[in-house]
């Protein structure tokens, strides 16, 4: 399977590169496991495999995965910021470290990104602004980010994609989709962690990232949403000179998020601003159902005026209207303490898998009793939050895609606003956009809508119920309907049928050896043993050892 899959000669010296580092690590075991070395050997790559340093052996197994994909470079970092968003899969350590992964790099000198800027613009860049640092503002594993002045004189940046990297991070997404179909098959204990479905995630989201032009069409979408409030700032994006390796866009002059001493010299009502971006993150994702994904320090400034400016839309996540009210009977559930409530969203997310549904009703009562009587004020939704993520995880509950962006973004918003004013409670601000989403869903507008979705649904039925019925007529005709019924139990019904049978026909059988062998006893013929019949103390011996089988499997199955 991997050899298909890296049969291009480009991609086994990266091959060999990850199995090199992973040995350095301590993750030999794994790659020997799962084939990838003896099928670098066959392919004549010779693999130096030392036994990774007394100091890597020591470090706990998320601390030297972490750093494992420091070395291996920007796709594997990217990787590990996906997996630190998989709070239902992997626990808090392991989160822990994930989170510690960054993607600033070495800048890359002006020159080399001179011609890729000439392609996005046609033109030499010089031509179209009137300035134009070389030296680069920013700098991380997919792009780089430099100052311009538009001819009209209006600050902007130019965010421009690293040349060559679609085709290194394409040459290691082929390699992770190989392995991780390799350690989901070699490895069961790895099955747990879904490697194959997260590298397909982390596909998706690495290829979006990768779009610079999708980027700004999720940012100008933020800029609409917000367009009627003067207290959150969306950069503008310059479409005349924006393309899919590079972006302009509007330079927003504020204050980090993690400078929380410039925010006080500045003057600027931390609690406001606590309070203005933990209400916006909750319309992103309660009332609009579009949200930044991504909401940590860095990507957020603070302007005067108590304003708050966000960026970097290269991670967002959207949510349908199924989901919307999933998510919304979860923050009800929590506010109201309604386990029952609570209990009906994690079955919807079960996805039809084996779940001991009395253990989970157990857990959740638990976790509900457990701030039951707290202030809705002292509850912290972050902690809360994890605790679902644990009771998922301990009932193998896969928390679905579109969902997990949105876990990750509550609880690192909470983060960030605690950091900014620790007595805000950020159950206390979900409140009025629940109220507003539940009220929102019975809108005469939104039910008329439903109820024409209903009645076009119903009237598609009753019109292609003859055609149906016809052709299920057809099909009896000619021999070809089939019923499965699908009984719980039903198959073990059967098999306790036909143990039950077995057994009365070995105990008919033990009974016929007793009466036949107490007749051949009276017959003083034939071979002897002991002075008795041979045969007749052969058929008692079996009828004894048929008598033994019989009373231990009662007994066993009494037991049972």
């Amino acid at each position: 399977m991997l050899i298909e899959a890296v049969s291009a000669m480009r991609d086994l010296p990266r091959l060999r590169e990850i199995t090199a580092v992973m040995f350095h690590y301590g993750f030999g075991d794994v790659m020997r496991r799962i084939g990838v070395v003896s099928m670098l050997e066959r392919a004549g790559q010779i693999l130096h495999r030392p036994s990774p340093p007394e100091s890597r052996v020591e470090l706990e197994t998320p601390q030297r995965i972490r750093l494992a994909m420091e070395e291996l470079g920007p796709t594997f970092v990217k990787l590990g910021q996906v997996m630190a968003t998989r709070v239902d899969i992997f626990p808090p350590d392991w989160i822990a470290e994930f989170e510690k992964l960054q993607s600033s790099v070495p800048p890359l000198p002006f020159e080399v990104l001179l011609p890729d800027i000439e392609r996005a613009l046609g033109k030499s860049p010089f031509e179209v602004f009137s300035e134009l640092n070389q030296i680069p503002c920013g700098s991380a594993s997919i792009a780089q980010v430099h100052r311009a002045k538009l001819a009209d004189g209006t600050d902007v940046v130019l965010k421009i994609r690293r040349p060559g990297i679609q085709t290194k991070i394409e040459a290691d997404l082929r390699i992770l989709k190989s392995i991780a179909s390799l350690l989901e098959l070699e490895i069961p204990e790895s099955r747990r962690y879904q490697p194959v479905q997260l590298v397909k995630e982390f596909g998706r989201s690495l290829q979006r990232e990768l779009d610079l032009a999708q980027e700004a069409s999720s940012q100008e979408r933020f800029s609409k949403n917000f367009a009627g409030d003067p207290h959150i700032i969306i950069p503008t994006i310059y479409w005349e000179w924006s393309s899919q390796g590079m972006n302009v866009q509007q330079f927003i002059d504020g204050i980090p998020g993690n400078q929380l001493a410039r925010v006080e010299a500045a003057g600027l009502d931390r609690a406001l601003l606590a309070r203005r971006g933990a209400d916006a993150v909750l319309k992103m994702i309660l009332i609009d159902g579009y949200f930044h994904a991504d909401p940590h320090p860095g990507n957020v400034f603070y302007l005067p005026g108590n304003r708050i400016a966000m960026l970097d839309f290269g991670m967002v996540g959207r949510l349908s209207d199924v989901r919307r009210k999933q998510i919304v009977d979860m923050l009800m559930a929590l506010v109201q303490r309604d386990e029952q409530l609570l209990l009906d969203v994690l079955l919807d997310w079960t996805d039809d898998s084996d779940v001991d549904e009395a253990r989970l009703v157990h857990d959740v009562n638990e976790l509900i009793f457990n701030f039951e009587y707290v202030p809705l004020s002292d509850i912290r939704l972050g902690a809360v939050l994890g605790d679902i993520t644990s009771i998922m995880r301990e009932h193998h509950i896969v928390l679905p895609s579109d969902l997990v962006l949105l876990f990750k973004a509550l609880i690192t918003l909470e983060g960030l606003a605690s950091q900014l004013d620790p007595t805000l409670r950020m159950a206390d601000q979900v409140s009025p956009f629940l109220k507003v989403a539940i009220a929102n869903r019975y809108r005469p507008d939104v039910l008329m809508r439903r109820g024409k979705q209903n009645l076009h649904e119903v009237m598609s039925i009753l019109s292609g119920l003859p055609r149906d019925a016809a052709r299920l007529i057809k099909e009896a005709r000619r021999g070809r309907v089939k019923i499965d019924l699908d009984i719980k139990r039903l198959d073990h019904f059967g098999h306790q049928i036909d143990h039950s049978a077995n057994r009365l026909t070995m105990g008919v059988l033990t009974a016929a050896l007793f009466i036949g062998s107490s007749i051949v006893m009276t017959v003083q013929s034939g071979p002897t043993l002991f002075g008795l019949p041979l045969f007749g103390l052969i058929g008692y011996l079996i009828a004894f050892f048929n008598s033994v089988v019989i009373v231990l499997s009662i007994w066993h199955s009494n037991k049972e």
